[in-house]
């Protein structure tokens, strides 16, 4: 397993510089060699270097502060050695470009209302501003707010090439961009000590054989839901909630909305909406007790249901609180239309250059300078998978997934009535009824914004 690979090299490397610093054997000085002048010439071998990398630049900002607005204190701290390296990388750019640096943190119920306001004014509150897609575009960028940043993350071992060319577009152009190479990761979380209990096939197994799809995902729930003390109630379950029509969107590659367009008839949703409403109708998930929507996740940490649909921003309170239990992680479930195991999000977010923001091309480059860095890890993410997660597969099973996430649009409407729509379904409302009702109020909300 590579968990801690990085760390044992290093020690290893350390071990080795000691046993020849100590060795007392004494060893024959080895004439040198000659050489001919071409060959004094030749340059020593180095490190292919990035062609990506943006050639460096001479600017001097005057002194000015640029300020970094996000719903958190986005500070770069001193907690790795990759981050280290960036707060060196800052401090140098800063003495060269003469400039200063602020991070601005406002409150997240607030956050929204404050950051456009500030945009459709003319005045935002910072140079850098962290903007949710689902109120940025269209809604900001059709009123050419924000600058376009295509020309700019051309360094791909700086920017994620997906943040710009894919899941922050509009109309061709790109307006947000971020140098975290992860993805949000969401999949299923599964008690293996609960499986092996009930003498269930191991769920990896079923990923290993390319047959973790909906079939099997609803044969593993029902099969877990038990009566194991004969008292006529189930005591263990095999699934921890019902509403999970996002993951089963992203799942079958499927989605509400594609564009200005509502998307409930396109056969992939059908598909999607159709083993939602099977979920719902044959009672497959632990049904609610009146909890809010930390209900599932407080059902799961019980440690009497086997699976949960969550992410993986909540490994470490469930491994925490399940410390009695082998937790394991595998993808949610492919649909019968998917080519791949994905992860979703549907409130994704960047950072972007509002447009009343000048020399977006300088603030571009300082932050590609700051984030150019040699990482001491093997791929994103690895600090937090290798910490939490106890099985390679689990590991491997989370980088696929994040792989292939993929971002829903349907947030990016206001008038949306998701939660209408999403009620029914799980009440037995037949697809083809709902597709008939919605399809006119979802086309509305989505010419509200694109009109």
């Amino acid at each position: 397993m590579r968990k801690h690979k990085f760390m044992l090299l290093s020690l290893v490397f350390a071990v080795l510089l000691v046993i020849a610093a100590c060795s007392s054997a004494p060893t024959a000085q080895p004439e040198p060699e000659k050489t001919t002048p071409q060959e004094e010439q030749k340059p020593a071998e180095t490190e292919p270097k990035n062609e990506n990398s943006t050639p460096e630049m001479d600017f001097d900002m005057g002194g000015r502060t640029i300020k970094v607005v996000a719903w958190w204190d986005m500070e770069i701290q001193g907690n790795n050695p990759d981050n280290i390296q960036r707060l060196e990388n800052l401090e140098a750019l800063k003495k060269k470009h003469n400039f200063n640096i602020e991070y601005v943190s406002i409150d997240f119920g607030e956050y929204q209302e404050k950051v456009v306001a500030s945009l459709m004014a003319g005045e935002p509150l910072g140079d850098l501003v962290r903007l949710g897609k689902n109120y940025a575009i269209p809604a900001l960028t059709k009123q050419d707010l924000l600058w376009p940043v295509d020309d700019y993350i051309k360094n791909d071992k700086v920017f994620n090439q997906k943040t710009t060319k894919e899941y922050m577009q509009y109309e061709g152009k790109g307006y947000g961009f971020t140098e975290d190479q992860s993805s949000f990761i969401n999949g299923i979380f599964y008690n293996r000590t609960l499986m092996q209990e009930l003498g269930l096939k191991p769920l990896q197994e079923y990923v290993d054989a390319d047959e973790w799809n909906w079939d099997t995902f609803i044969s593993v729930a029902k099969q877990a839901n038990k009566d194991r003390n004969n008292d006529g109630k189930l005591d263990t379950w095999g699934l921890a909630q019902t509403g999970l029509l996002e993951p089963i969107l992203y799942s079958n590659e499927a989605s509400l909305t594609k564009e200005d367009k509502q998307n409930l008839e396109d056969p992939k949703t059908k598909e999607a909406l159709n083993f939602l409403s099977k979920l719902a109708t044959e009672k497959v998930g632990r049904a609610s007790e009146g909890g809010d929507w930390t209900e599932p996740s407080t059902f799961f940490r019980q440690g009497n249901t086997l699976m949960y649909s969550g992410a993986m921003y909540e490994v470490e309170g469930i491994m925490t609180d399940m410390q009695d239990y082998d937790i394991g992680f595998v993808p949610f479930p492919k649909g019968p239309s998917a080519t791949a195991y994905h992860s979703g999000e549907s409130r994704y977010q960047a950072i972007t250059i509002p447009k009343a923001v000048e020399n977006p091309e300088q603030l571009m480059y300082i932050w590609e300078k700051i984030n150019e860095i040699e990482s001491i890890y093997e791929y994103p993410g690895q600090s937090t998978l290798e910490t939490h997660l106890t099985d390679e597969a689990d590991i491997n099973n989370a980088r696929e997934v994040a792989e292939g996430m993929l971002v829903l649009d349907h947030n990016t409407f206001p008038s949306l009535p998701f939660w209408d729509f999403d009620g029914e379904l799980k009440e037995g409302v037949s697809v083809s009824t709902l597709i008939e009702k919605y399809k006119a109020p979802f086309q509305a909300a989505i010419d509200e914004v694109y009109k």
